[in-house]
């Protein structure tokens, strides 16, 4: 069953493996539901030290970075709740009891009534980072709402009401996003050490190639094939019963 444009959420949980990956998958729905009153808060899980085609940067000023561009972009989306990083290093991340844990005490913390994270189970997913993050958080979740996982966080359960994944394999769920396609552009391109590698803007041509970039990712935007209404959406599968 098709369904679309959830009550805005008091508050939500973005959870995404890099800085950026959520921009893509969810921004626009994300300024929506900030504009209309929804505390947004992010949760990046590793630190992006991979995400360059350039073999001499340093390192460390990569990962600053790109956190300071992850708080950009939150702006940009008037994200108003955290913006925190789990600082797991980029491409080595693993499904482990101790991720397991923080991202349990994460959701107790900030009891979203929505999260939204990777599809764990898209066909072909070569990222391994997607791939843990998504089954990570859907772990955390089982493990939040029932009291006798993790007792010792002395924090209450807490069961959120509905997830959404996005980069979806079977899309059920959509979320109209008329006038909001420009903070999600934006946002994205608040990650200006992915220009190059991510979104294929050179500084040759950065003026051509931004605009080649802003119109493909409005042409994904473009959910129409589920209805008319969906010219201007982002798709998720969803999870109710939770």
């Amino acid at each position: 069953m098709i369904t679309k444009n959830l009550e805005v959420p008091k508050r939500a949980l973005a959870i995404g493996a890099h800085p950026d990956d959520i921009e893509f998958g969810a921004g626009a729905t994300l300024a929506k539901w900030s504009d209309h009153g929804c505390e947004v808060s992010m949760l990046i899980c590793t630190d992006g030290s991979k995400g360059t085609w350039n073999s001499d940067i340093d390192k460390g000023e990569l990962i600053t970075k790109r956190k300071s561009e992850q708080i950009s972009a939150a702006v940009e989306l008037k994200a108003t709740g955290k913006v925190a990083f789990l600082g797991e290093v980029d491409g080595e991340l693993e499904i482990s009891e101790n991720l397991r844990k923080r991202l349990t005490l994460f959701i107790r913390n900030l009891r979203p009534n929505v999260v939204l994270t990777h599809d764990p189970w898209k066909r072909y997913r070569l990222h391994p980072d997607h791939r843990n993050v998504g089954y990570l958080v859907l772990d955390a979740i089982v493990a939040a709402r029932d009291p006798l996982f993790f007792p010792e966080q002395n924090v209450a359960p807490h069961r959120p009401d509905e997830l959404l994944l996005f980069e979806a394999e079977l899309e059920d769920h959509f979320e109209q996003c008329d006038g909001y396609e420009n903070s999600k552009l934006n946002a994205l391109l608040c990650h200006q050490s992915q220009l190059e590698s991510t979104m294929g803007i050179g500084s040759a041509s950065i003026d051509a190639d931004t605009a080649a970039f802003k119109k493909h990712e409005l042409s994904k935007l473009d959910r129409s094939y589920a209805g008319e209404e969906f010219s201007v959406a982002e798709a998720y599968k969803r999870i109710s019963e939770l």
